[in-house]
């Protein structure tokens, strides 16, 4: 079972009239800072082509594999992340240019599940994973990179992968490359 560090309480303080008093306590939410991605948050949108679109066109296993494009199914696909947050960071995305998953037919949502069962068994053969994370940020708001086009993010996880020198340096480390990453787990699709 995970650990959880207890809550944390700390003074409500108001500064409406005076000097500083402490007015209540409540309960503290700690939060890490990624100043980094306020860059990309304000850009203007200066694409006009879809990149998710452009990689669902089939241009030959030899195209695919320049473009980490693991797997073709009949209405989804798989590719690594080019910006992972860690090896074996993969991408499931529909064909079709659908910005909402309501929006999308059954058979797509079903494909798309059924990658997702797909890359997490790859991921757990081939990393041994402590943990996953599988989602979707739809929309910009909710920050997605391609906003109009839903795409499910699946995530190996450790204890741990996270450390300093993303939070510090903004750098990430990762342990391989993306063509080994794709080497490791192209033989499972």
């Amino acid at each position: 079972m995970p650990r959880r560090r207890p809550a944390k309480l700390v003074e409500v303080v108001s500064q409406e009239t005076g000097p500083p008093r402490v007015t209540g306590y409540s309960h503290h939410m700690d939060f890490l800072w990624s100043p980094w991605r306020a860059s990309y948050v304000a850009r203007p949108q200066l694409e006009t082509s879809c990149v998710l679109c452009s990689l669902a066109e089939d241009g030959g296993p030899e195209a695919d594999a320049a473009r980490f494009v693991l797997y073709r199914g009949p209405s989804a696909y798989v590719v690594l992340n080019l910006y992972p947050y860690t090896s074996g960071h993969l991408l499931i995305v529909p064909d079709a240019h659908i910005g909402l998953v309501a929006d999308a037919e059954k058979h797509v949502t079903d494909e798309i599940m059924d990658l997702a069962k797909k890359a997490q068994n790859a991921l757990l053969a081939e990393y041994r994973p402590e943990g996953f994370n599988l989602g979707m940020n739809l929309g910009r708001a909710a920050g997605a990179g391609v906003a109009d086009h839903f795409h499910l993010h699946v995530l190996p996880r450790w204890d741990g992968d996270t450390n300093f020198v993303t939070t510090v340096g903004q750098t990430r480390v990762l342990s391989e490359s993306l063509t080994d990453t794709f080497r490791r787990l192209k033989s499972y699709f």
